[in-house]
């Protein structure tokens, strides 16, 4: 069962639920994405759609959107009570302690951030939306003025943040405080399976331009991270699950490796690498992740990209500036002409969505260094010179 919901749905996705004619929700938004596709969706009711989920039939979505349609229609106490846990980072951070007991974390409503003592927190800490999505509202606290200018750009952006998307994607009330692990941050897209075991399907390694960046700018695999990254992370998941109970559901699972240790950043139920960011596989070893989930089909991810040893791929969410203005056009055109090969530029509304679009690479040891100016690239050149499209 697929249920898919705004801001986006992308064009691999469409192009296979048209081809496969799985069962997807009939909604406003799967109804205008049927009509411009190449053959109709398999669109379902309400009612036949909440007899698959209560029955225990898997489920994927595009967009956290479609989680308060779900919490609201099924009665699924396995799938709605997973869904709550994992979208509550307070919650979850409680029920995972024991594989982090040094941690730091503790929760405090909007109202008190801006009476908190900077002094009695062990700098340094990440501050972000108990209910979060996509670097929406993350900070990284290094110092005590830190705080109070994170404090402030939630003041300025976070009606903005809600207008978007509704409270059970990104929450308005309560805010997590976490300490800071250091190391390399990774992404991964995984499901766990009617017996509770992790299936790892992406295994993603998230740069940044510097200490202080917390965009999605930058994720990237290749064999040697897959090599020694999906065991490992998949045995942890495992870990995870033992605490969790979880079944039959797919995760975008963000966290971080120091050492010996992980830390969970955030678990997204019910969807992959978002806005179509799980296609960087279906772009580079040709990868339907969410078939891969809807239909149990086993997959040996070191062989697909060990077959492509010297490839990197990647995908970037192209964010823009600091209150760049939206509205103006961006010349994707002239972006592309920067890289040798573009495997997909997949332009957005970025006043409805807040970035420019997707750009999906593959690079090289001779083309490396365009990773690295992307990621370091405020994009301001591009925009307002080309024609939107």
């Amino acid at each position: 069962m697929i249920i898919l919901d705004a801001p986006y749905a992308s064009g691999p996705l469409v192009q296979w639920l048209a081809q496969s004619q799985h069962p997807v929700l009939a909604n406003d938004f799967s109804r205008a994405l049927s009509a411009d596709a190449d053959a109709p969706l398999n669109l379902v009711g309400d009612a036949e759609a909440v007899r698959r989920l209560d029955a225990g039939e898997r489920v994927y979505t595009n967009s956290e959107n479609a989680l308060a349609w779900i919490l609201e229609h099924c009665s699924n106490a396995t799938l709605t009570g997973a869904i709550r846990l994992f979208k509550d980072k307070a919650a979850l951070r409680e029920k995972l302690a024991p594989l982090n007991p040094g941690l730091f974390f503790a929760t405090l409503d909007r109202r008190e951030l801006e009476a908190v003592n900077v002094d009695d927190l062990p700098l340094p800490v990440v501050l972000k939306p108990a209910v979060g999505f996509c670097s929406m509202g993350v900070y990284v606290i290094e110092e005590r003025d830190d705080w109070a200018d994170a404090v402030a750009d939630i003041a300025r952006h976070e009606d903005e943040w809600h207008a978007r998307y509704p409270d059970s994607v990104v929450g308005a009330d309560a805010y997590l405080v976490e300490g800071y692990l250091e190391g390399t941050e990774y992404a991964l897209d995984a499901y766990f399976d009617e017996d509770g075991r992790a299936h790892v399907l992406n295994v993603l390694r998230h740069d940044f331009a510097g200490p202080e960046d917390t965009s999605d700018r930058m994720y990237l695999t290749d064999a040697a991270i897959v090599a020694e990254m999906a065991p490992r992370l998949t045995a942890w998941l495992d870990q995870v699950n033992d605490l969790v109970g979880a079944r039959s559901i797919p995760v975008h699972v963000e966290l971080r490796v120091d050492g010996d240790a992980i830390a969970p950043i955030e678990f997204n139920p019910l969807r992959f690498a978002g806005l179509g960011g799980t296609d960087v596989a279906y772009y580079g070893v040709g990868l339907r992740t969410y078939q891969a989930f809807l239909e149990d089909e086993p997959v040996d991810l070191a062989a697909l990209y060990g077959a492509r040893p010297h490839d990197v791929f990647s995908m970037s969410l192209l964010n823009p500036a600091p209150d760049a203005d939206l509205t103006r056009p961006f010349d994707y055109d002239a972006l592309a002409a920067r890289f040798t090969d573009v495997l997909a530029l997949v332009p957005f509304d970025a006043d409805a969505v807040g970035s420019y679009g997707f750009l999906f690479l593959r690079t090289d040891d001779a083309t490396a260094a365009e990773r690295d100016w992307l990621l370091h690239a405020d994009l301001e050149a591009f925009a307002g010179e080309g024609e939107a499209r």
